[in-house]
C-alpha cells in the first residue's frame, strides 16, 4: 500500500484564481506557496510613481508612431493620472493576487477605461517596465542624497569655522601624536563626504540612458521611438542593447556601494562622537535631541544617535552584498532572482538618508569643551616631532638621529613626570649638549600647530583657507 507523501502547509495550496494577465496558457492557479514568493507588491507599490511616468512616456511614444490613436491615448493619460491621484491620495486597493505595482496599475487601468488599457502594454515587457522604473527610483534617490550629502557638509564648514584655532589632540592608533585643531579635523569629513559626492554624481552619468523599448530581451518588432521615450523621461539616451538592458542592476550596485561607503564615513565620525562624548575624553556633549538616558542609571547620557548611525553602517552594507549575490550567478537575460533587487536598494536608500539627517543635527549642536580638548593635547608628548624637526633645522642633524635624540628627551621627560615644555634645559643637553634654550619655542601646542603650515595642515590660517575652498567646491 503506498501513501500520499504529506506536502508541506500551503504547499499544494491553490491560491483564489488564475490570475487574468497570464492568457489562455494557464487552466490553474498558483500554490498558495508560488503565490507569495511570486507576489513582490508588498514593497514594489513604491515605485508606482516611476511606473506611471514611464507608462504616460510610453504612451505618449505609441501615439506618435500612430500605434495608439489620440482618443486612444486621452483615455489612457488620463485613465493613469487617475491612478497616480488614488494612490497619493490613499484610495488605491493593492491586489497581491496581481503580483506586482505593474499588473495592479494595469488592472486598474482597465476597470477606469476598459480594454483599451490592454494596448498600453503594446512593444514593452515587464523586463523593460522594471528595469526603467528602479532606474528612474535610482536616479531620484541619488540626486536627493546628494543634496543631503551638501547639508551635512554645509554644517561641518560651520563648525569648522568656529573651531579653525581650538587645539585638540591629534591621533594615530588612538594614541596621542600631534596636536590639530579640531576646525581641521571636521575638515577631514567635508573631504570624505565630497568624495561621496563626486561618487553620486559619476553614477548620475551610468545611469542617464533609458531600457524602456528593450521588451522582455530582444527589443521589439514595433516600429517605436526610443529616443523619444529616453528624452521624455529625461535620459540622454536609450540603452545600446535590449539584453543588457533587462538583465543588470549594476547601477543599483553602484548606488549601493556609494551607501556603504559613505555610510562608514559617518560611521566613523559617529565613533568619534562616541568616544568624545565619554567621560575620558570629554571633549564633546551632544545636545539632550541626540542622546538618551538609561533606564536603571540616573546619571548617563547615552550618545544613541551616534551608535546607531554606526550600528546602521552594517544594514546598509549588507543590501550592497545581498544584491551582489543575488546577481552574481544570473545568465542573460531577465531572471525572477532579479525580483529581489528592490527591498535591498529601498531599506538603504531609507536608511542612509536616515543617518544623514541625524548625523547633520549631531554636527550641528555639539559643544565642544576647547579648554579640555587643549589640556589633553598638551599630553602625551604631542609635540615631540617639534623638536625632532627643530634638531634638524637648527642643528643640521639628520631625521633618523634627532628622531633618537627626542625619543630619548620624551622619555626623560617621562620618568620626571613632567610635561616636554617644562623639562629644564639641562635635563635636554644631558642628551644632546647643543640644544639652546630657543627649543622651548617649538614645544608648546599653539606653536606646533601654527607651524604645520603645509597646503591641507591643521594651521588654523590653512584652515580657513580650506574652508573657504571648501565652500566654493561644494556649496
Amino acid at each position: 500500500m503506498t501513501t500520499k507523501k504529506k506536502q508541506p502547509s500551503g504547499a499544494g495550496q491553490k491560491s483564489k484564481g488564475v490570475n487574468p494577465m497570464w492568457g489562455g496558457q494557464f487552466d490553474a492557479a498558483p500554490a498558495e506557496a508560488m503565490a507569495k514568493i511570486n507576489a513582490s507588491i508588498a514593497f514594489d507599490r513604491k515605485l508606482w510613481a516611476q511606473d506611471i511616468e514611464g507608462s504616460l512616456a510610453h504612451a505618449r511614444m505609441l501615439a506618435s508612431k500612430g500605434i495608439l490613436s489620440s482618443t486612444e491615448l486621452n483615455s489612457i493619460s488620463g485613465g493613469l493620472k487617475k491612478i497616480r491621484e488614488e494612490i497619493a491620495s490613499g484610495d488605491f486597493r493593492f491586489r497581491e493576487e496581481l503580483e506586482d505595482i505593474h499588473m495592479n496599475i494595469e488592472s486598474r487601468l482597465a476597470e477606469h477605461i476598459g480594454e483599451v488599457a490592454g494596448k498600453l502594454h503594446t512593444a514593452r515587457s515587464r523586463n523593460d517596465q522594471v528595469a526603467l522604473d528602479l532606474r528612474l527610483f535610482v536616479r531620484d534617490a541619488t540626486r536627493g542624497m546628494d543634496k543631503s550629502l551638501q547639508k551635512l557638509q554645509a554644517a561641518l564648514l560651520v563648525r569648522a569655522e568656529e573651531h579653525a584655532g581650538s587645539i585638540m589632540p591629534g591621533f594615530t592608533h588612538l594614541q596621542t601624536a600631534q596636536p590639530v585643531t579640531l576646525g581641521h579635523h571636521l575638515m577631514a569629513y567635508v573631504e570624505m563626504f565630497g568624495r561621496d559626492r563626486s561618487r553620486l554624481n559619476d553614477l548620475l552619468g551610468r545611469l542617464d540612458e533609458c531600457p524602456l523599448g528593450a521588451a522582455a530581451l530582444a527589443g521589439t518588432s514595433f516600429p517605436i521611438d526610443r529616443q523619444m521615450v529616453a528624452k521624455e523621461l529625461g535620459f540622454s539616451h536609450p540603452t545600446a542593447n535590449s539584453m543588457d538592458s533587462v538583465s543588470d542592476r549594476d547601477f543599483a550596485l553602484e548606488f549601493l556601494g556609494a551607501a556603504s561607503i559613505c555610510a562608514m564615513h559617518m560611521s566613523r565620525l559617529g565613533e568619534e562622537f562616541v568616544l568624545w562624548s565619554s567621560a575620558p575624553f570629554g571633549f564633546i556633549r551632544l545636545s539632550d535631541t541626540f542622546s538618551s538616558g538609561s533606564s536603571i542609571m540616573p546619571q548617563k547620557r547615552n550618545p544613541d544617535a551616534a551608535e546607531l548611525v554606526r550600528g546602521k553602517t552594517g544594514r546598509i552594507s549588507g543590501a550592497f552584498i545581498s544584491l551582489l549575490m543575488t546577481m552574481k550567478g544570473l545568465p542573460l537575460a531577465y531572471n525572477k532572482d532579479m525580483q529581489e533587487d528592490k527591498e535591498p536598494v529601498f531599506d538603504a536608500c531609507e536608511q542612509w538618508q536616515l543617518c544623514l539627517s541625524a548625523m547633520t543635527g549631531m554636527v550641528e549642536d555639539f559643544a565642544a569643551d576647547t579648554r579640555r580638548m587643549r589640556a589633553l593635547a598638551q599630553q602625551g608628548y604631542s609635540t615631540a616631532t617639534d623638536l625632532a624637526d627643530w634638531l634638524v633645522c637648527t642643528l643640521k642633524m639628520p631625521f633618523r638621529k634627532a628622531h633618537h635624540v627626542a625619543a630619548q628627551i620624551v622619555k626623560e621627560a617621562a620618568a620626571k613626570g613632567t610635561l616636554l615644555a617644562d623639562l629644564p634645559l639641562e635635563k635636554m643637553q644631558r642628551i644632546e649638549p647643543r640644544i639652546t634654550r630657543d627649543v622651548y619655542k617649538v614645544l608648546g601646542v599653539d606653536e606646533s600647530v601654527a607651524s604645520r603650515a603645509s597646503f591641507g595642515g591643521t594651521a588654523p590660517v590653512r584652515v580657513k583657507e580650506a574652508i573657504r575652498a571648501a565652500r566654493k567646491r561644494y556649496l
